[in-house]
Parts: structure tokens; C-alpha cells; sequence
């Protein structure tokens, strides 16, 4: 009777966790198809499943037709994306080991005040933010978008690392003291292979931030250094909506992402599982 009540217990959770699932997707494979169908089948009301496809929207994402290229877009922010999260790591390591290890005086209080910093209401803080880069004249600078995306990750993944590094085994970092090993050494030959999970997932949801920021790369950038989310803002035009072409190009633009989690998808759930999200 219990092998049957688990039986069935475990298909059920089967079957809620395929509908959730299922759930999730359906908007992004309906984004799909609008993507391949031309702008009159797009806009009707109900939709058209059996409407024929076209690449005319991918054509003029890409700037075939004469329009403008997102190749520019695309790759500001695959380096301010990139850059800020190697950055992130370098910084969020050793105060996570810091926070977790070699604990410093009052550990908790600096835990809190990095998540202070996040509950500061981002517009808050951008016209002071966009005061200091004219005075500077780092507006439209890819550069000072690596040092904000930088920033606003920075205590996020401290915060995450050191759920991470709080599960390697001290005896494991004093048996390598004992074999004469620096903290430089510990950092990258014990710690970082032990918490390799941890920060594949802390990679990975820095680098979705800062792809995925609009606000201060919509305000603080023009044209040289714009990025993947401002260049789809410029599908929404006076003359209105293009639905077939901002499928297509909100698709585009979601590779990366989805790209970067397949690829670190082993890692992302090893390193959830560690207890890094609550």
C-alpha cells in the first residue's frame, strides 16, 4: 500500500513539476512562432497557428533591408556583461572567504550592510549617478557601465559566495597551510575547485543582470555605447508596435542568456543546491 501511495506521490510530482514547466515555456515558444510569421498575421486577433512563416523580421533585426545593425547593441553588452562579472568574481572571492572562513570582527554587520546597498531604489540613485558621469565625461562610455554593473552585482554575490565558501571543509585549508601554502595559493588552488558550483552560479545570475539592465544603460548611454535592451527600445515607435519584429529581436538578444545556462546548467544546480538561494 505505501509503494503505491509513493508511486503515485512521485508521477504526480512528475506530472505538476512537466506542467510547470510547460507553463514556462509556452511564452517563449509563442515568441518563437510570432517571430517567423510577417507583421498582418502577427497583429491578428485570435492568432493564426497555421499562418506561413517568413524571415522577413530576422532580415530586418539584422539590418538587411538597410535598417540599423545590432551588432554594435549586442556587442556592448556582451563585454559590459562579461567584464563586470569577472570583476565581480576577482572582488566577491576573497571577501566571501573574508565573510565565511577567516571570518573578520562583526561578519554579520558587513553581511547587512551589502544587503543594505540593494534596497535603495536603483532610480533613486540614478541622477546623481548621471550628474557624476557628465562632470566626468563618461557619458555614453562603455566603461562606466562595467564599473555600475560592477557595483550593483558586487553584494549580491558576496552574499551568495559566502553561503558557497561557508560549506568547504576548514580541515582542507589547514591542511594546506600546514604544507606551507599561501593565501593566494589556498584561494586558487583549494577553495575556488571546492566552490567551482557556487560560482558558476553566481557567474551566471551576474552576467543575466547586467544583460538584462535597461535603466542606467537607457539613460547614461547614446549611441556608442548602447546596449541590447536600449537597441529594443527602439522597435516601439510612433508609428507603433512591430510584433513580428520585436519577437524576433527579443529573441535574439535571449540567446546569450539561454546559451550561458545551458551551458553552466550542471554547475547552476549544484551551486542552488549548496543553499546560496534561499
Amino acid at each position: 500500500m505505501n509503494t503505491a501511495l509513493n508511486v503515485v506521490r512521485r508521477n504526480g510530482l512528475g506530472l505538476v513539476a512537466w506542467l510547470t514547466g510547460i507553463v514556462f515555456f509556452l511564452p517563449i515558444a509563442w515568441m518563437a512562432l510570432t517571430s517567423f510569421h510577417s507583421e498582418a498575421d502577427a497583429a491578428t486577433n485570435p492568432p493564426s497557428f497555421t499562418a506561413a512563416l517568413t524571415l522577413d523580421s530576422y532580415r530586418e533585426f539584422f539590418g538587411v533591408g538597410g535598417g540599423a545593425s545590432p551588432w554594435p547593441a549586442l556587442i556592448n553588452s556582451a563585454m559590459a556583461s562579461v567584464v563586470s562579472t569577472l570583476f565581480v568574481l576577482l572582488l566577491a572571492f576573497p571577501a566571501a572567504y573574508a565573510l565565511s572562513i577567516r571570518r573578520v570582527r562583526k561578519w554579520t554587520d558587513v553581511l547587512f550592510f551589502f544587503l543594505s546597498t540593494k534596497m535603495l531604489p536603483a532610480v533613486a540613485g540614478l541622477l546623481p549617478i548621471y550628474l557624476f558621469a557628465k562632470n566626468a565625461g563618461m557619458l555614453d562610455n562603455i566603461w562606466l557601465l562595467v564599473i555600475l554593473y560592477t557595483s550593483m552585482n558586487l553584494p549580491i554575490a558576496v552574499w551568495m559566495m559566502q553561503s558557497f565558501l561557508a560549506e568547504v571543509p576548514v580541515e582542507v585549508i589547514e591542511a594546506a597551510r600546514v604544507d606551507g601554502a599561501r593565501l593566494p595559493t589556498i584561494l586558487a588552488r583549494v577553495v575556488a575547485p571546492i566552490s567551482l558550483p557556487g560560482v558558476a552560479a553566481t557567474a551566471l545570475i551576474c552576467f543575466i543582470f547586467s544583460w538584462n539592465e535597461l535603466l542606467f544603460a537607457r539613460v547614461l548611454t547614446g549611441v556608442v555605447a548602447e546596449t541590447a535592451p536600449v537597441f529594443l527600445t527602439g522597435f516601439i515607435t510612433s508609428q507603433g508596435l512591430f510584433l513580428a519584429k520585436v519577437c524576433a529581436a527579443s529573441l535574439v538578444v535571449s540567446l546569450p542568456v539561454l546559451a550561458a545556462g545551458f551551458t553552466a546548467q550542471d554547475k547552476l544546480v549544484q551551486g542552488l543546491s549548496l543553499g546560496a538561494v534561499k
